[in-house]
């Protein structure tokens, strides 16, 4: 018997490949018709946002191998219920929570953390690239999610209103644009300087205070020939609460190896006294071990 998910899958693949034009493109037409009423998956009463999320997810994998698109890679599914666990913890007793990720490509990372957190959640994605914007609004729309779009260059200046939490998948390597990056404190004197280093600022600057932003990092982002200006930046404007480990076995390469940082946005009203947590994340087959470890995060997050 298929589940929600792989059917959701083969209705999409299916018109997607009859279709002439570009995978992705198709991908978005068939959902517009599911959304219509015109055309829609075989699916059970008991179908969750999570089964359409990853449905759609699979289809959009699917394509964008088939485009070779590499600058669009999708955070994995285990690092973004990670994300969304930790996010829903910070969220606890809060109603109306606010998220932004200004990195958002097709929204997966988001709607992990939206169908985690449930109750009463708004966002604001920011994403630069079209075709990524109209995928991750017409799956925003199958999911009733409330989302805002901004097609622009989240690194400019961004009308948006400062945040409960943000989250992020953020985009390493360098920024290209000199002339703006001067407009922030990590811009170094000499060179360009790095993306993943501006959209920290960027995103704790429209956090609220108190806020949190919870990104997913170069393992190695404290040991790079900027972090001297990371250092002082994050210790004046941020308080770290997390640097977490993502285990190696996620990534195929140990230069591509990604931690999970947790900054909160001082505020008067609230005192963070208590240590940074520094932990690492087991083997997440483990079900014992990852079942302790979020036993860890739950106990950390009500500190």
């Amino acid at each position: 018997m298929t589940t929600n998910t792989e059917n959701i899958f083969s209705f999409i693949d299916a018109y997607a490949e009859s279709s002439e034009g570009l995978y992705l493109e198709a991908v978005i037409e068939v959902c517009q018709k599911w959304l219509s009423g015109d055309s829609q998956p075989t699916v059970s009463e008991t179908v969750t946002k999570e089964d359409i999320r990853r449905g759609i997810q699979l289809a959009v994998l699917k394509g964008m191998k088939q485009n070779v698109q590499p600058n669009h890679q999708m955070t994995p599914d285990s690092i973004g219920m990670l994300i969304g666990h930790i996010a829903g913890k910070l969220a606890v007793g809060e109603q109306g929570i606010t998220l932004l990720d200004p990195a958002a490509g097709t929204g997966n990372l988001l709607y992990t953390v939206m169908n985690t957190i449930e109750n009463d959640v708004t966002a604001t994605a920011i994403e630069i690239d079209d075709l990524l914007v109209r995928l991750s609004a017409v799956t925003a729309e199958l999911l009733e999610h409330p989302v805002t779009f901004y097609v622009q260059d989240a690194l400019r200046p961004l009308f948006v209103d400062p945040v409960d939490i943000t989250v992020s998948d953020l985009p390493v390597g360098f920024y290209p644009d000199d002339e703006n990056a001067l407009n922030y404190e990590l811009m170094p004197v000499e060179g360009h300087a790095y993306a993943h280093h501006l959209f920290i600022e960027q995103s704790m600057k429209h956090t609220k205070p108190g806020g949190h932003g919870v990104f997913i990092i170069p393992a190695n982002l404290f040991e790079s020939n900027q972090s001297p200006i990371l250092h002082p930046y994050l210790k004046k404007q941020t308080i770290i609460r997390a640097i977490i480990q993502l285990p190696d076995s996620l990534f195929k390469n140990a230069a591509h190896a990604k931690s999970i940082l947790i900054l909160q946005k001082p505020s008067p009203d609230k005192k963070v006294t208590h240590d940074v947590l520094l932990a690492k994340v087991p083997n997440m087959t483990d079900k014992h071990a990852m079942s302790l470890f979020l036993q860890k995060i739950d106990i950390w997050a009500t500190e």
